[in-house]
């Protein structure tokens, strides 16, 4: 992936400049997805977003491909993506199906699809994580400085059309759950790690307990981050 300075600040400058014909922010991102494919000439891009009980959910992807990435993510809370959300870091995959110890679910059903190299940029609005813009190429891929660089300014765009919208007030249910995550964040991670403290694990698998935690109860994970901050451990 050859990456150009002046035409990456020129795409940039076009995309959060640009209108939408229908205004729908959905539209918007999808613009920009299949724009970073164009770019940086990557096999696929998508976008996943917080909400109020999965934390990440499928919103956009240039293709069938990058769609199973994307919803296979949101479903098992495991992957480059979600680290990279969770975390607030980039994370690299060089071949996404060899990490079957790290990642089996994802590893699994991505075998027969043509993903391998994937990486993860988080999208951040006032410093807050709220979802991740994330690509891959068909093949195994050793993703380098430049292009880490590059696609953190990328992730910038996502944030842009985020908050025109936001002030625009064409996000719709969008809103509602940026608005959430943006006002959970710090609960949430403050669960996370009294959940790594008491139960001696990583800061992923301490934010799958509460997520997991959210899903069978039907409720917000910030609630239940509430409450094991207040009681010290997961709902029963």
């Amino acid at each position: 992936m050859n990456i150009d300075d002046a035409a990456l600040a020129e795409s940039i400058r076009r995309l959060t400049q640009s209108g939408t014909d229908d205004g729908s922010v959905l539209t918007a991102l999808e613009q920009v997805v299949a724009a970073c494919v164009d770019l940086f000439g990557v096999g696929g891009a998508g976008l996943l977003i917080a909400d109020e009980q999965d934390v990440l959910a499928y919103v956009a992807a240039s293709d069938g491909p990058g769609r199973v990435l994307e919803t296979t993510e949101a479903e098992t809370g495991e992957g480059p993506c979600t680290e990279a959300f969770v975390k607030d870091l980039v994370v690299v995959s060089r071949d996404i199906t060899a990490e079957s110890e790290r990642w089996p679910i994802l590893a699994s059903r991505l075998a027969d699809q043509p993903v391998r190299a994937v990486l993860g940029v988080p999208v951040r609005m006032g410093g807050v994580p709220v979802g991740t813009l994330d690509v891959y190429q068909e093949h195994p891929h050793d993703w380098d400085a430049s292009e880490v660089a590059a696609l953190g300014r990328y992730a910038e765009v996502i944030a842009t059309t985020l908050a025109a919208a936001l002030q625009a007030h064409t996000a719709g249910e969008l809103a509602r759950q940026l608005q959430y995550a943006l006002d959970y964040r710090v609960v949430i991670e403050r669960g996370v790690g009294y959940l790594m403290a008491k139960e001696s694990v990583d800061a992923v698998m301490a934010f799958n307990m509460l997520r997991g935690a959210a899903r069978h109860r039907r409720a917000k994970i910030g609630r239940v981050a509430e409450h094991v901050l207040e009681h010290g451990s997961l709902p029963a």
